[in-house]
């Protein structure tokens, strides 16, 4: 009798923990292996959820396959290996043996331990210990524990409770004749040794939820779900960052169903230990490093699509669960690469969010990150430091000895907007080819002076368009920054050879209206947009976070006062390539003298030979909308921007990524002494299509100006849209002088050649 009992109480609790009576290909309950239902594991509620609340029976409209607001929700996860993230190989590596059961994981001796682990097998890593720890050790770590975390989020949100939702169970468990329908279709390597495991399932409905805090899908995977889908099955693959467009068309392909739910992860190394992998960014003090996602992405960039290339390849036989695979440094343009958030807080320190373009990492892997952050953070201090009467430079054949400010010349900020200047002059001459319709209609329609064509001197320049930027949560969001391009007649002392002639007025303005409305849009429109002027956005966003760092600094002094107004920018120096700002000029002249470009126009009898050029640049303002015109236009963009500092993530479906960091203090340390007053923002200063007032050129050197400087102050800022009127922030004083458009020309006759 008490045998008999025994059973029975046995094959209660079996039932109690099997699947739910009455499933259609279930085991027989005495054979089930036991199943997870998801209120067990992650304390959800008893009652199962509404069917209308989950993703894939939303009902239509803008939120049917996209959490709102879901940027809001944080979830946190412990990873162990943030602690030695920059850990360097000591020479007596090999006294750590290869036992990593010894140790405890996110420690220096675990790490060790694990790297002789893997040099000593059949299979070591290609590569040296730093790439390994990065793209490996911690890769790994990261995304076991946030796989985790995501998925306990996920099944707590959408209440995933109630006996029927099951969370990672088997395709075995709850139907084995499917498991083995499946293996006989795809094969046991397709399918795997145990199976399909869901991390969420309701049998009942044939729902499958796979839950991927990345952007990754494994390819077999994707093939057992396709035959399920074939056969009723309803597979709904919910992501916390939005995939690439070619993982989407193959859920298309395989009639899966893509959800979004963008919470936003928030990793944490136990006991705080902590260490920035790429330290100098945006840092004051060398003694207080800035840290960050972002920071940590950036430091993992390689120089070249070779190098990254090698990098992957070496890390990929190692690599785990790539379903948790974040966007990584080859799946970010760091050539968009843009400073679009600076915030401080109560001590002065800086928050800081980039914001780049995402690219397929496979097929077009992002590199150069640390050069472009660089620059960006190494302008942001340029402007800091230097007075603004320093902020200019001048392209102008007929002044060697003004090029630009020697302080500022040393800089890559100096640099970039120099170089802007010269590529500016050659997008006018390439513009105004007459084999293009813009060209064409230029020539065709330009004034002309004893049956030849007359063209007056021309002077372009770059000044900001309104900004759009959003001052809130104790920092401004950069939004959108364009740029104008000015366009002015001015004429040179020195001339380019060949035949000159003389307009009146009205000639010179009525070649100039076509220059404003077929050339400036053109060149307007590659500098907004185009590669060869990226360096320039880059910089000019710096620019824009500086001035309100200043700003800030001179209501309450914070870590940068002291480099604010210091004039002294020696720790930001030009770094890479030896640069020299008078062959910048002589390349000028050159190109002024002897012609960018020559392009034949016929005309009549004629064939004229055109050699052209033309340049110049300048300032910058912008207006702060109103907080209800930022959240319509860029919701959740503060919470994604703020998570950005934990996790680089994608901001909804913009194709971009955001890479933050911050320069907080971990532990208690000195406060800054102030060294006195700190100059307030930027003063306007003149018209941007005045010529620089001239200065005392270098003793020794053409091209410098001393520290006096040269050129006008900085733009005026627009007062802001919102009802309480932000401070007038100072725009880009980058004066380039006057430097005309020049025209060559020789008449032919029908072969006859005359000058």
């Amino acid at each position: 009798m008490r045998v008999r009992l025994a059973a029975v109480v046995l094959g209660t609790s079996l039932l109690a923990v099997g699947l739910p009576v009455g499933l259609s290909g279930a085991q027989p309950e005495a054979q089930a292996a036991p199943v997870k239902r998801c209120q067990d594991k992650f304390g959800t509620s008893p009652t199962e959820p509404p069917r209308n609340t989950l993703p894939g029976y939303k009902p239509a409209g803008p939120d049917q396959w996209q959490t709102p607001d879901a940027e809001k929700l944080f979830y946190d996860f412990e990873q162990p290996t943030l602690n030695v993230t920059d850990l360097k190989v000591p020479g007596d590596v090999a006294k750590y043996g290869t036992d990593t059961g010894k140790y405890k994981i996110g420690t220096p001796e675990h790490a060790f331990a694990s790297w002789n682990n893997r040099q000593a097998s059949r299979n070591p890593y290609k590569g040296n210990f730093e790439f390994w720890l990065q793209d490996v050790y911690i890769e790994n770590n990261a995304r076991n524990r946030r796989g985790g975390g995501y998925e306990r989020e996920v099944v707590r949100h959408f209440k995933l409770g109630g006996v029927n939702w099951l969370c990672e169970t088997y395709l075995r468990d709850i139907d084995p004749r499917l498991d083995k329908e499946l293996r006989q279709v795809l094969g046991d390597k397709v399918v795997g040794p145990n199976g399909r495991r869901f991390d969420a399932v309701d049998p009942r409905t044939k729902t499958v939820y796979e839950f991927k805090s990345g952007i990754d899908p494994k390819p077999g995977q994707l093939k057992v779900d396709a035959e399920l889908v074939r056969r009723g099955w309803r597979v709904v693959y919910i992501h916390g960052q939005d995939p690439t467009d070619k993982i989407k068309a193959m859920y298309r392909a395989a009639g899966i169903d893509y959800y979004r739910h963008g919470a936003t992860p928030a990793p944490y190394a136990p006991g705080n230990q902590y260490k920035s992998r790429f330290p100098g960014l945006f840092s004051a003090n060398p003694a207080r490093p800035s840290t960050g996602a972002g920071n940590d992405l950036i430091s993992r960039s390689m120089p070249t699509p070779e190098d990254v290339r090698r990098r992957q390849e070496a890390a990929r036989p190692f690599q785990q669960n790539g379903k948790n695979a974040l966007r990584g440094p080859g799946g970010v343009d760091f050539t968009s690469l843009e400073l679009r958030y600076v915030g401080q807080n109560e001590t002065g320190s800086l928050n800081y969010s980039f914001s780049a373009k995402n690219t397929d990492e496979e097929e077009n892997p992002g590199f150069g990150g640390k050069e472009k952050a660089q620059m960006a953070s190494d302008a942001f201090f340029t402007w800091l430091a230097l007075k603004p009467e320093k902020f200019w430079v001048n392209l102008n054949p007929d002044e060697p000895d003004r090029i630009m400010d020697r302080a500022f010349g040393k800089t890559d900020a100096g640099r970039v907007l120099l170089d802007a200047d010269l590529e500016m002059k050659h997008d006018f001459s390439r513009a105004m080819d007459p084999k293009t319709p813009a060209g064409a209609e230029f020539w065709k329609n330009l004034t002309h002076k004893n049956n030849r064509i007359c063209l007056h001197g021309i002077r372009n320049w770059i000044t900001p368009q309104p900004a759009k930027v959003r001052e809130q949560d104790g920092g401004i969001f950069i939004l959108d920054a364009p740029l104008k391009v000015n366009s002015v007649p001015q004429e040179t002392r020195t001339q380019p050879p060949g035949e000159q002639c003389t307009l009146t007025e009205a000639e010179i303005q009525h070649n100039q209206r076509l220059v404003e409305r077929l050339l400036v849009p053109i060149v307007e429109k590659k500098i907004a947009e185009g590669p060869a002027y990226a360096d320039l956005r880059r910089v000019y966003a710096s620019r824009v976070a500086a001035e309100w760092v200043k700003q800030q600094d001179a209501k309450k002094p914070g870590e940068f006062h002291r480099i604010i107004g210091s004039d002294d920018a020696s720790r930001w120096p030009i770094r890479g390539a030896k640069w020299d700002s008078y062959e910048v000029w002589k390349n000028y002249r050159k190109s002024f003298m002897e012609g960018d470009y020559k392009y034949e126009y016929k005309e009549g009898e004629y064939v004229y030979t055109l050699t052209v050029g033309g340049v110049d640049f300048s300032k910058s303002p912008k207006k702060n909308i109103t907080r209800t015109q930022f959240a319509a236009e860029k919701p959740n963009l503060s919470d994604v921007t703020k998570g950005s500092r934990a996790e680089v993530l994608g901001y909804k479906e913009s194709g971009t990524s955001l890479l933050g960091g911050d320069t907080a203090v971990r532990k208690a340390g000195p406060k800054p002494t102030p060294t006195g007053p700190t100059p307030g923002p930027s003063k306007p200063g003149g018209h941007p299509s005045t010529t620089p007032p001239a200065t005392t050129p270098a003793p020794n050197r053409p091209g410098e100006q001393g520290t006096n400087g040269g050129g006008s102050g900085g733009g005026n800022l627009a007062d802001t849209g919102s009802s309480t009127p932000v401070g007038l922030i100072t725009g880009l004083a980058a004066l380039l002088a006057a430097a005309g458009a020049a025209l060559l020309w020789r008449k032919r006759g029908r072969g006859a050649s005359r000058h």
